[in-house]
C-alpha cells in the first residue's frame, strides 16, 4: 500500500487529529520513541539534502540521533510563518517534544517567542536569533561566528583572483549577511587591497532562478572567484563551475558539485553542537541562553583547499585560521570605513568577535559593490 507523507503541522487540524497520531507515527521519520527517551524535534525552512543551510543542520541531527536516550523528529520545508508554530505544537502535542531547534532565522520572533511563552516546560533552541533578558527563559539563541571561516576563504579568494574581482550572491541585508560579505571582502583585501566584491541581493533564502541569474551577471561582469549566503549554494556552484571560474563554498561541503572549480568554504559544525546540547539538556546542565563560538570553540570549520589552491594562498589561509583559533585576533578594527566613506570604526579601536555591536552590522565595507538598501 502505498502512502503519502504527512506534514507533521498538519496533524493538529481537527479533533480527529490526536487520534490519528499512533496510526500516523509510523509514516513519520526516525526510529519509535521508548520509555525514558528525551524526544528533540528539528524543523528546517528548506529541504534536508540542499547541500546548504538546513543541510548542515540535518547532519547535526544526525549525530544526536546517535547519543542513546535521544529520539530526533524533524520537519522540512516550513515556512517562516505561523507554520511553524503549528509544527512546534505539534511536536510537543504529539511527539512529546521537550527540546525543539527551530532552525530558522526568521523562526524566531514572533514565533519561537510565542510558543515558548505557551510552554514554559519546553526547551526552545533558536539558530541565530537574538535572545535578550526580556524573551522567555526557556527559549535560547546559538550561532556560530562563520564570518571567521569566510575570512580565511576571503584569504583563499583573493590569492587566488586574477581579475581582482570577485561575486557575492547574498539572499538578505541583515547583520549576519553584511558581517560574512565584510569578512570575506577583508580577507581577500590581505591579499591584494584594490580587490573588489560585488554584491548582488536575492531578497529571500532560496531562490535558485534569481541565483542563477544573479551569478551569472556578475560572472559577465568579470568576477573570477564567486561565493554566496543563501540556503542552497548548489546552483551558484554549479554555475560558477559550469562558466569555468572558481567558488568558495557556505554552509557545507559543496565540493563534490565542482571538484574542480572549488577552492574552499566556510562551514557549520552543528555536528559538534547537537550532541553536546542534548547531552547537557539530558542531565540537565543549563545551556546559556546566548551561546556563540567559532572556529576555536569548534561550531564553525573551513573546508579542505581544492586543486587550484596554490602554496601561498593556502600558507596565508593556514595562517589566518592560526590566530582565530588562538583568539585575540580582530577582523573588524579600525581605521575602517563603509562602501560610501563613513567611518565606522575608528582608529585604535577593533570590535572582537564576541562585540554585540557586531550582530547589529548595518553596512558594508570599502570594496564592497553593492548597497544594503
Amino acid at each position: 500500500m502505498a502512502f503519502t507523507r504527512i506534514s507533521r503541522r498538519h496533524l493538529l487540524q481537527g479533533t480527529a487529529a490526536i487520534g490519528a497520531a499512533g496510526a500516523i507515527a509510523g509514516l513519520l521519520p526516525g526510529r519509535p520513541a521508548f520509555a525514558g527517551d528525551v524526544v528533540v524535534g528539528f524543523i528546517y525552512v528548506g529541504s534536508r539534502d540542499d547541500y546548504g543551510y538546513n543541510q548542515a543542520h540535518a547532519q547535526g541531527a544526525a549525530a544526536l540521533k546517535k547519543v542513546p536516550g535521544v529520539k530526533v523528529v524533524e520537519e522540512e520545508n516550513v515556512p517562516e510563518t505561523d507554520a511553524v508554530e503549528k509544527t512546534m505544537e505539534s511536536m510537543i502535542n504529539l511527539d512529546g517534544a521537550t527540546l525543539l531547534f527551530p532552525t530558522s532565522f526568521g523562526y524566531y520572533n514572533p514565533h519561537v517567542l510565542k510558543i515558548a511563552a505557551k510552554d514554559p516546560k519546553v526547551r526552545f533552541e533558536h539558530c541565530g536569533g537574538l535572545w535578550t533578558e526580556k524573551d522567555p527563559k526557556n527559549a535560547a539563541s546559538y550561532f556560530g561566528y562563520i564570518d571567521e571561516a569566510q575570512y580565511v576563504a576571503g584569504i583563499v579568494a583573493g590569492h587566488t583572483s586574477k581579475t581582482g574581482k570577485l561575486g557575492f550572491v547574498a539572499a538578505k541585508p541583515i547583520p549576519q549577511v553584511l558581517r560574512n560579505i565584510n569578512a570575506y571582502t577583508l580577507g581577500a583585501q590581505t591579499a591584494n587591497p584594490k580587490i573588489t566584491t560585488q554584491v548582488i541581493f536575492t531578497g529571500d533564502w532560496s531562490m535558485p532562478v534569481k541565483e542563477a541569474e544573479a551569478a551569472n551577471s556578475l560572472i559577465d561582469q568579470g568576477v573570477d572567484v564567486i561565493t554566496c549566503h543563501v540556503d542552497g549554494p548548489k546552483t551558484v556552484v554549479e554555475t560558477a563551475a559550469r562558466r569555468g571560474i572558481m567558488v568558495t563554498g557556505y554552509h557545507c561541503d559543496q565540493s563534490v558539485l565542482a571538484p574542480k572549480a572549488y577552492l574552499t568554504g566556510a562551514e557549520w559544525n552543528w555536528e559538534g553542537l547537537y550532541p553536546k546540547f542534548g547531552k547537557m539538556f539530558m542531565a540537565g546542565e543549563p545551556i546559556p541562553n546566548f551561546y556563540r563560538g567559532g572556529l576555536k570553540e569548534g561550531l564553525v570549520k573551513v573546508s579542505a583547499y581544492g586543486p587550484a589552491v596554490g602554496e601561498a594562498a593556502r600558507k596565508a589561509a593556514d595562517d589566518a585560521k592560526a590566530k582565530l583559533m588562538a583568539g585575540g585576533f580582530a577582523i573588524f578594527k579600525g581605521p575602517m570605513t563603509d562602501n560610501k566613506g563613513k567611518m565606522v570604526i575608528a582608529s585604535g579601536q577593533a570590535h572582537g568577535q564576541t562585540d554585540p555591536v557586531l550582530e547589529r552590522m548595518d553596512y558594508l565595507v570599502e570594496g564592497v559593490v553593492g548597497s544594503t538598501s
